[in-house]
């Protein structure tokens, strides 16, 4: 998933940014709003890592939410 695919989607990809990254709290994930730019920085701040570990773990984050547009269709009528 790209990255604009995820603002587009944050009000519902909220939970898995608060299951990743438990530290940050609900009003955390509601003001980054998508931007990846503040969610990269609050998990510097919160997890005390480098820029390039937190930009590690964001693109391993949106490369396992990958949207399949098939898997309501496991078991087909």
């Amino acid at each position: 998933m790209n990255w604009e695919q995820v603002e587009g989607q944050w009000k519902q990809l909220k939970g898995t940014v608060k299951s990743k990254w438990a530290k940050l709290t609900d009003d955390d994930v509601s003001l980054l709003d998508g931007k990846k730019d503040s969610l990269l920085g609050r998990i510097q701040e919160r997890y005390g890592v480098a820029k390039d570990e937190a930009e590690r773990q964001i693109d391993e984050w949106t490369s396992k939410i990958e949207t399949n547009p098939d898997a309501d269709k496991r078991n087909p009528s």
